[in-house]
């Protein structure tokens, strides 16, 4: 697998955690830890798609 398609899947498993997360919030009374937890999974999604799209930069400047 190359890197662009591992990235693509990390992003996307990723993003299913999240969501899944997202999901098992109660209506009430959120702890601060599940919201950290979601804080997280944001941040690490967001630097894989920044690392995809500067692989992608670079494999077009190519």
């Amino acid at each position: 697998m190359d890197k662009e398609e591992e990235l693509k899947k990390e992003i996307k498993n990723l993003e299913e955690e999240m969501k899944d997360r997202e999901d098992a919030l109660p209506a009430h009374s959120v702890q601060p830890q599940q919201m950290l937890l979601i804080e997280e999974l944001e941040t690490d999604i967001e630097e894989k798609k920044n690392e995809l799209a500067e692989l992608k930069k670079r494999e077009s400047s190519s």
